[in-house]
């Protein structure tokens, strides 16, 4: 698959966000909405009412990444909105297959994300369940933070896992990715970048945009998986 950039509208303007994502409309993939309810995570976002009120007026599929407690309760509220991918946390998911069974039931694409601390060995056999296996390269809660290049090793594994079950799931990152990052990012094995600060910190969004994914591309030519 192609490489796909989601920039992060966590580092958008809050007060101007439909002409935050019109700015990158011609050049993402996808809008990354960071769902934060300041108790899986030390931080407070945004929720269903905005994400509601952001599908009325986005031309580019929402992908939101919920970062909450009780995603079994929440998650596919998302989907049925009218979100095209929904992803929530191994940590928080008390029923995850249930859960992921019924994002892709409302229509939307399933993804699990898992903290850098996390290993991704023990999701294995849950796999076929998922469209999207996300791993945060930053602790998740805040916008802006360093990449952890400890989490290398763990993008590599897990593409290898999805290539030896031979499964169309993609493999998202999500934390510090910029153009100092990114080409590391693919040739570890990702194809889905979320990227917040690279994108909206820049002078042209939709320039920056293009960029990181040339780098991805190049990259992901060059790699061996």
């Amino acid at each position: 698959m192609a490489p796909q950039i989601a920039p992060s509208i966590l580092s958008a303007d809050f007060a101007r966000l439909a002409d935050e994502i019109a700015r990158i409309a011609d050049s993402a993939d996808w809008v990354h909405v960071d769902v934060m309810d300041n108790h899986f995570v030390p931080n407070l976002t945004l929720g269903l009412p905005v994400v509601q009120a952001l599908l009325g007026h986005s031309a580019l599929p929402l992908d939101c990444h919920l970062m909450i407690e009780d995603p079994d309760r929440w998650a596919p509220e998302y989907a049925e909105a009218g979100a095209k991918s929904v992803t929530i946390h191994a940590e928080a998911a008390k029923a995850p297959i249930r859960t992921l069974r019924a994002i892709r039931a409302a229509g939307a694409r399933a993804g699990l994300g898992v903290n850098p601390a996390t290993p991704v060995d023990g999701f294995e056999d849950i796999l076929g369940e998922i469209d999207m296996l996300l791993l945060m390269t930053v602790e998740p809660g805040f916008g802006g933070q360093k990449f952890l290049d400890v989490v290398l090793p763990k993008v590599r594994r897990a593409r290898e896992l999805i290539k030896g079950r031979d499964l169309p799931v993609w493999l998202q990152v999500d934390g510090g990715v910029s153009t100092e990052t990114i080409e590391r990012c693919a040739e570890a094995g990702a194809d889905v970048f979320v990227a917040g600060n690279a994108v909206y910190g820049a002078d042209d969004p939709a320039e920056a945009v293009r960029r990181l994914r040339g780098q991805a591309e190049e990259a992901t030519a060059k790699a061996d998986w």
